[in-house]
């Protein structure tokens, strides 16, 4: 069974099912969009990226040159 994509108007909300590959429906004289939703992305835990929301004050990465 082939995949189908998702889409919606944005305009006035009608849906269409498309075989994956296929051109994109149009409807309002526009393009349809996606109506997939993306998968949630997650901030990684290593301290490069964690520390970019953290209430604590910058470490020392040693590029000071001392």
């Amino acid at each position: 069974m082939s995949k189908k994509n998702k889409y919606e108007c944005e305009n006035c909300g009608k849906k269409a099912e498309v075989n994956a590959g296929g051109k994109v429906p149009e409807c309002c004289g526009k393009s349809m969009r996606s109506a997939e939703k993306l998968p949630v992305c997650e901030m990684s835990s290593t301290a490069e990226h964690s520390r970019l929301d953290g209430s604590d004050d910058a470490c020392d990465d040693g590029r000071s040159g001392n």
